[in-house]
């Protein structure tokens, strides 16, 4: 009971720092700009203002923002999934599906990640990656730690 409980508080970590580092606005930060997936924060005249993301390549940037929306969307319906086979399939065939549907979401991550870090910010000389984009990296580690752990109850018998 202790581990399905420690399960559960791992996997709403998981989704809260996918959230996070969906939502929030520094997968670029520099001391006068924070940009993340969605828009530019640019720091002028003691404000932040909010521009559209202009310069970047608008495949990649859509690829990236739909990857990390579907890793988020996969990792909460992981959970659903998790909790209706706990208590509906037999033991043994319990958790393939919830640890199929954890490693799409860290795939999605995964490749979100690595196309933000391929092809956006490469010719950028000032300025680093945000906490947003450490935070992905995270979750994806979490993600496939939480897979790895479904795959390996779906095998055990209590």
């Amino acid at each position: 009971m202790l581990m399905l409980a420690a399960i559960v508080v791992l996997h709403i970590t998981t989704i809260i720092l996918l959230l996070v580092a969906a939502i929030d606005n520094a997968w670029w930060v520099d001391n006068s700009v924070s940009a993340d997936l969605w828009g530019r924060w640019d720091f002028s005249n003691n404000v932040w203002h909010y521009t559209n993301l202009k310069g970047y390549p608008e495949d990649y940037l859509q690829a990236v923002q739909a990857t990390s929306v579907l890793a988020c969307v996969f990792t909460i319906l992981a959970l659903f999934v998790f909790v209706a086979q706990l208590f509906t399939l037999p033991k043994g065939m319990r958790f393939t599906f919830t640890g199929i549907l954890q490693i799409i979401a860290c795939l999605c991550i995964m490749t979100g990640a690595s196309i933000y870090t391929a092809k956006l910010h490469v010719n950028d000389t000032s300025g680093g990656y945000g906490h947003c984009y450490i935070l992905a990296w995270i979750s994806f580690v979490l993600t496939f730690i939480l897979a790895l752990t479904y795959f390996i109850l779906r095998k055990k018998k209590e």
